[in-house]
């Protein structure tokens, strides 16, 4: 298949509208048409309803599924390969996660005042876009959160040659209104909640789904879904009675008067964190990123049930 009409044909299904997908993308209508119609040919299926609206088919709805990480791994791809020939740069960008800015913090007091040239630009986003950012060559190395067994690595989205190295893990709390039923305990199971109201925040930092695989426990069930990772808009839900999370206890302001955070018992389910970084070439050959790495995967474990929070690399 063609990247560019399999480009086009995602542009179009995201649109629902030919001459929509035609403006983003900087065509005429005719061309996507054509780029349409030849990637149908090729394949021999009709890909998009055209009447009495644009929608994808079921064989569209198919490619859909395969087509935005093919288009991701070539992206990926392509800045792999340039990126080796690149040189050195005094802008570093680095995407992070909103649970690791304190640390991504630490590291730039330490690391700035040998690099005093040094433009840094930061991006928070959720972990996955974080290890997008890192695989398609938009940042130059990254900061990842989430939840995990502890001892075993963040799991992280197939976007292309990156792995994780683990930094630091604290253990996760539950996080209640304080007029919860069980806001006075010591400690809870998580099998004691399992029937309970959850706020599905996956780039937050607690995705359900992720939840009952690391736990092999199916029944938790979310009452409201959060997209984006907005931690503090995350406890605000939770404040307002709208369902419960799992953050480590550090994500709770003192000033949250309404909110307290009951440990979880044997800390089975600690966050993990990942930095990400390019493989070869321009500033993350040496310099600057070399000595961000170096300081990130310098904070240590604080524990065997910590927020884990780990290093993510582009390349092997």
């Amino acid at each position: 298949m063609d990247p560019q009409q399999l480009r086009t044909f995602v542009a179009v299904a995201a649109a629902g509208s030919f001459s929509a997908a035609a403006h983003s993308l900087g065509y005429t209508q005719s061309a996507v048409s054509q780029q349409i119609a030849a990637l149908e040919s090729d394949l021999g299926v009709v890909l998009l309803h055209r009447r009495p609206s644009v929608a994808v088919t079921e064989a569209g709805a198919r490619l859909l599924e395969h087509a935005t990480p093919l288009l991701l791994r070539l992206s990926a791809a392509r800045t792999d390969v340039t990126r080796a020939a690149g040189t050195p740069s005094e802008l570093l960008t680095v995407a992070v996660h909103p649970l690791a800015a304190d640390r991504l913090a630490t590291v730039l007091e330490q690391v700035r005042p040998d690099f005093p040239r040094l433009e840094v630009r930061v991006v928070v986003a959720g972990s996955t876009a974080v290890a997008t950012a890192v695989a398609r060559g938009d940042v130059d190395l990254g900061v990842a959160v989430g939840l995990a067994t502890s001892g075993d690595p963040l799991r992280l989205p197939e976007v292309g040659p990156i792995r994780a190295v683990g930094m630091v893990e604290e253990p996760v709390a539950v996080i209640l209104p304080a007029d919860h039923p069980l806001a006075g305990r010591p400690d809870v199971r998580l099998a004691d909640l399992v029937d309970a109201g959850w706020i599905d925040a996956p780039e937050a930092g607690c995705g359900l789904a992720l939840l009952r695989t690391l736990t092999n426990e199916r029944r938790f069930r979310a009452r409201l879904h959060l997209t984006g990772p907005d931690v503090q808009g995350l406890l605000a839900l939770v404040a307002a009675g709208q369902g419960l999370t799992l953050l480590p206890p550090r994500a709770l302001p003192p000033e949250r008067t309404s909110l307290v955070a009951v440990p979880v018992r044997a800390a089975a389910l600690p966050t993990r964190g990942a930095r990400t970084r390019p493989r070869a070439g321009g500033l993350a050959a040496g310099g600057a990123a070399v000595t961000f790495r170096q300081e990130l995967l310098s904070t240590g474990r604080s524990g065997p049930a910590a927020l884990a929070v780990a290093a993510v690399f582009a390349g092997a």
